[in-house]
């Protein structure tokens, strides 16, 4: 079933007003009419099943049915840092970082970035990542729609250290030395609602600065099993053992 997420000016009552590029999606893309169900999504997460009463000066007005009781959040917040890789990696990371669960991302420049940040088109290029997160949202049924931030510094992204109650740092040569414990240790210490970042390197990996300066912040230094992950696998895989230790092991 078709999922839109809309702000809540869109709601009133018990109807729902669609508009813009929704309300064309569902007239001309899916060609819908009056009596067919979608599910709506307000910005505080809560999701309705709605049904289609009528199509008033090109927009859309459905009518809510009952709300979605169903949990399909993870139990914890994850943000995801990455450190900026080459072409379109870091497209498929939010767009499979948000199927599996993902709060937030933030891009910055590591020291080992290939790509630089193009001030110039960095607009655009934050509208097209946070689209992607947002098809990625109705695809997976989420409740909530991902944010995309702007391109950080490293400095910017040790300043927003304090914010989480837990600091990962996924680096290779932890793995390379057979480091196993530390993931699985930070999980079993979270409570649900808490909020966790996981940094990931660019292709090149962290510089020794950089780690020292992760750690002299509080961060937990670690490896993710005994593979090498490429820089786009590294975050999917840390989001699928979230997903595995609080959603699975029951």
């Amino acid at each position: 079933m078709q999922r839109y997420f809309l702000s809540k000016d869109h709601f009133s009552g018990e109807n729902i007003y669609i508009t813009g590029e929704d309300a064309k999606h569902i007239r001309r893309v899916m060609r819908m009419e009056v009596g067919y169900k979608i599910v709506c999504c307000d910005d505080a997460g809560n999701c309705f099943l709605s049904e289609i009463v009528d199509f008033p000066q090109e927009n859309v007005k459905a009518k809510i049915l009952h709300s979605e009781e169903k949990q399909v959040e993870l139990p914890i917040h994850v943000t995801v840092a990455h450190g900026l890789p080459k072409a379109d990696k870091f497209e498929l990371v939010i767009q499979k970082g948000t199927e599996l669960g993902a709060t937030s991302f933030v891009p910055f420049e590591a020291e080992r970035s290939v790509v630089k940040w193009d001030r110039k088109k960095a607009v655009k290029k934050v509208e097209r990542w946070n689209k992607i997160a947002k098809e990625g949202a109705e695809q997976s049924h989420r409740h909530v729609v991902p944010e995309v931030n702007d391109v950080s510094s490293f400095n910017q992204l040790l300043d927003r250290f304090d914010a989480f109650d837990f600091v990962l740092v996924a680096y290779e040569e932890a793995a390379k030395s057979d480091e196993k414990s530390r993931f699985y240790s930070i999980l079993s210490k979270m409570k649900a609602g808490e909020k966790l970042l996981l940094i990931v390197g660019p292709e090149g990996g962290f510089s020794d600065r950089e780690i020292e300066k992760m750690d002299e912040r509080g961060a937990t230094i670690c490896g993710f099993g005994p593979r090498i992950l490429r820089s786009e696998t590294a975050p999917l895989y840390g989001l699928a053992a979230i997903s595995y230790h609080f959603e699975l092991l029951g």
